[in-house]
């Protein structure tokens, strides 16, 4: 009899947790024949991630794959950790975004806002940043003025990165994003604004800066007041709680133990973990939720967040800079957009981040391609580029019905 009851006590259990992870999943789950898809070639996919596995470029993945709002494939493969002990990948784990966090959070915050009339892209950055300095010209005249649309594009003239050691002795550690963004916008500039598409975490630094002062809420809070909580992603957040810290795919060893919901990039961390470039957290079932509001135009499940317009602008090579192949937070056709493969279209879009992450979305077949690894675990030595053209390849090569 007590035996009875420990099997049902169990059998309820396991109940309790199939339920939940099923409520997590926002999306249908359909065979992939169901939305025009060959199931044969996406399997390729386990082959694929089989290979990158035996050759140690990253311990673990989640992928997880949409089409025409239908989930057609949700895996996990490998390890989440191998340091301390090995862990086996999980399919609802939280990943460090990196520079997802660039479109995810800090472009979609500022849009937000443009939306709102707060500010407007052809706003002049000193305009909420006095001390942005200007590019300077030949006999030390001072050049045109960088403006918001040319932070969102790498197109400013900022360099891409500051030496966090230098900002440390300067600033302190931890130090505050105002007087970080300060201490960029007193860098010289290393082009004039609109001539080069310079790649640049200082960018977005500084956009973050901006919602704050618009909007009185750091970007933390913005993002998940007006993006994330309307949407119900309920696992995308800034600087995980301790009990959540277990669900935390960890990166990089730092002084002997791996990152494990602490932000792995280091301007970030500088700033306590809530930065406009890195620090967002999240899932790839909550990722399919932002995708899948993105390919509708800015609106899921009857929750607007942005309008059609502001979703079109942000998804095309902007006009202006159109050299740089950017969107207003996307990447179209830049250096970077490896992440598309050789067979989605130039009018689909995605980011990539410098933990492993990666998204791409496809307006034209309706697809979307997450791919989440902990490529930084444990010593930043793996291998990831390649890999997600390949995967690209493999999910556009598996659409056969338009």
């Amino acid at each position: 009899m007590k035996n009875k009851k420990i099997s049902i006590l169990i059998v309820l259990i396991l109940l309790l947790i199939f339920k939940e992870a099923v409520s997590e999943v926002r999306l249908p789950i359909v065979r992939p024949e169901e939305v025009g898809m060959d199931g044969r070639r996406l399997a390729v996919l386990d082959n694929l991630m089989s290979e990158a596995l035996s050759h140690h470029d990253f311990p673990g993945a989640v992928l997880l794959i949409t089409r025409q709002g239908k989930i057609v494939w949700r895996k996990a493969y490998g390890q989440s950790q191998i340091i301390p002990e090995p862990q086996p990948m999980k399919i609802d784990l939280l990943f460090d975004l990196a520079s997802l966090t660039k479109p995810i959070a800090t472009a979609t915050s500022i849009m937000i806002l443009v939306e709102r009339g707060k500010l407007r892209l052809w706003d002049k950055v000193k305009t909420y940043i006095p001390e942005f300095v200007p590019y300077i010209e030949d006999k030390g005249i001072p050049g045109e003025d960088a403006r918001l649309f040319h932070l969102l594009t790498h197109t400013s003239g900022l360099p891409p990165y500051a030496d966090p050691q230098e900002v440390a002795k300067k600033l302190g550690s931890p130090c505050s994003t105002e007087s970080l963004v300060r201490y960029i916008a007193g860098l010289r500039k290393e082009y004039r604004p609109g001539e080069k598409f310079v790649y640049s975490c200082l960018n977005y630094i500084t956009l973050a800066r901006i919602v704050q002062i618009v909007s009185g809420d750091d970007i933390a809070e913005f993002s998940k007041k007006n993006i994330f909580k309307p949407l119900g992603m309920n696992h995308t957040m800034y600087c995980p709680p301790e009990e959540l810290r277990a669900r935390c795919v960890p990166t990089e060893l730092v002084n002997g133990q791996p990152l494990r919901g602490i932000v792995h990039d280091p301007l970030a961390r500088l700033q306590g973990g809530i930065s406009g470039n890195a620090g967002l957290f999240s899932t790839a079932d909550d990722l399919a939720i932002f995708a899948q509001m993105m390919l509708d135009q800015g609106e899921f499940k009857g929750v607007r967040i942005l309008s059609p317009l502001a979703v079109e602008r942000m998804t095309e090579i902007f006009p202006k800079v159109s050299f740089s192949g950017r969107g207003l937070g996307w990447d179209l056709e830049s250096d970077y957009a490896t992440v598309r493969g050789d067979l989605f279209g130039y009018k689909s879009y995605g980011h990539s981040g410098y933990t492993g992450t990666s998204i791409w979305i496809d307006p034209e077949t309706q697809t979307v391609v997450i791919f989440l690894t902990n490529r930084v675990h444990p010593d930043d030595k793996g291998e990831i580029i390649s890999w997600r053209s390949k995967v690209a390849n493999v999910v556009a090569g598996s659409i056969v019905k338009k």
